[in-house]
């Protein structure tokens, strides 16, 4: 029989071989009939393991005759599933016995000793000193953040990732109204609060499957964080306005931009990707949008006219390291030769696009990250090579001016981190 905690093992078991849990674990849930109380226990319970990882894996070493990565992945995930428990306060006999339960009968005898040997340090479990152990990230991530934000903000900004995010929502101007949005929300038991960031953004918890809820079916309105909501709000797409956004896919913002650009408008969605255009066209349907125009296309060698677009979107390819805690897992799979390698990606992407602009367009670079090089050094490498166009103003506070753009913080709204550099073409 299917419990939370079985599907919650099986599912970091999944993870751990390379799923994405924002993909595998809404499906498994779809595919169970278990309750909308168990729904929500075994999503806490991921996502938790998930976070909490490293400071698990350091608790459970001392009481474990193997060392943790030498485990079976179930058995592995078991033990994390039952330390996770223990340290937000679940009664031992509550997380021992029903995670032995849904541990592998092989195994069962050895999860209940190590938990147990666990369950016998606490219920004030050691806290560690260092802050990569503490916060459950790898040192390179840590020492990264520190050099290029400062110690207190990178603290501040790992410890935001660990946060459970609510669902934002963005409504679909031409189909309802942000209040009778929330008074649906809420009719159906949910917690609903307008942004701190978006003021017509809804945050939402209480909602279980954010798929099945009515209005996301219907395209009454689409998930979507507040700050890429912000980024589309400082691109200011116009109506009837032609705009290219590139590396589009999944394509939040480029529907987000067809929205405001209406039905004599048009947004030109490019990506690399053929797979991940597919889900563009998806969402255009979903909202009922025929204005975007999904093309398969290498953003450095976009099949486009010059100066046909009257504003251009890059939302580049990145670490992540601002949305992280949406996908807790990323923290271990984020390559730092990555980080090295990216931003010549970035600055090609964005000079690329900047020749599809017009005179007195608009162009913006975004990415939801948080390191210098991949912030305010593509930035200023992009002023360099764009002498035609000006630098704009970046977003007023929350945001912090970062070289000639700004920077987001996810502790700055309760949003992902996300840095933006707009710039318009001069008429001249």
């Amino acid at each position: 029989m299917t419990t939370a905690r079985r599907l919650a093992r099986d599912a970091l078991v999944r993870i751990e071989a390379g799923a994405y849990s924002h993909v595998v674990l809404p499906a498994m849930l779809r595919a169970t009939d278990l309750s909308e109380r168990d729904r929500a226990q075994a999503t806490a319970l991921v996502y938790g393991a998930l976070r909490a990882q490293r400071r698990l894996d350091a608790l459970l070493a001392p009481v474990s005759a193997r060392p943790i990565e030498a485990l079976d992945p179930e058995v592995r995930a078991s033990l994390r599933l039952g330390a996770e428990q223990l340290v937000q306060g679940v009664a031992p006999y509550a997380a021992v016995d029903e995670t032995v339960a849904a541990a592998p009968r092989r195994a069962r005898g050895y999860v209940n000793g190590v938990l147990r040997a666990l369950a016998r340090t606490g219920p004030r479990f050691a806290e560690p000193s260092d802050d990569a152990v503490a916060l459950s990230y790898p040192d390179w991530i840590v020492e990264r953040l520190r050099q290029d934000l400062g110690a207190a903000d990178a603290r501040r900004a790992l410890a935001a990732g660990n946060e459970p995010p609510a669902v934002t929502l963005r409504p679909n101007p031409a189909l309802v109204g942000v209040q009778e949005l929330a008074r649906e929300l809420e009719g159906r038991g949910a917690v609903v609060e307008h942004g701190r960031l978006i003021a017509d953004a809804l945050a939402v918890r209480g909602v279980g499957d954010p798929a099945a809820l009515p209005a996301i079916e219907r395209g009454r309105a689409t998930p979507q964080d507040q700050a890429s909501q912000a980024v589309v709000r400082y691109l200011d797409p116009e109506p009837g306005e032609r705009v290219v956004d590139v590396a589009a896919a999944p394509g939040g913002k480029a529907t987000g931009i067809a929205e405001r650009v209406g039905a004599t408008g048009h947004v030109v969605a490019c990506d690399l990707r053929a797979g991940r255009l597919r889900l563009v066209g998806e969402a255009a349907r979903r909202l009922g949008l025929a204005n975007v125009c999904p093309v398969a296309a290498d953003g450095r060698h976009l099949p486009l006219r010059p100066g046909v677009a009257d504003r251009a979107l890059v939302d580049a390819p990145c670490s992540g390291l601002g949305v992280l805690r949406r996908r807790p897992e990323a923290r271990w799979r984020v390559d730092p030769g990555a980080i090295r390698a990216l931003p010549s990606l970035q600055r090609d992407l964005v000079v690329n696009a900047a020749v599809t602009v017009r005179r007195g367009g608009t162009l913006v670079y975004a990415v939801c990250t948080l390191t210098s090089s991949e912030t305010r050094e593509v930035a200023a490498q992009i002023v360099a090579a764009l002498p035609d166009f000006r630098v704009l103003d970046p977003p007023a506070a929350p945001w912090r001016p970062w070289g000639p753009g700004g920077l987001l913080l996810p502790q700055d709204a309760g949003t992902d981190g996300m840095y933006v550099l707009g710039l318009r073409r001069e008429s001249g």
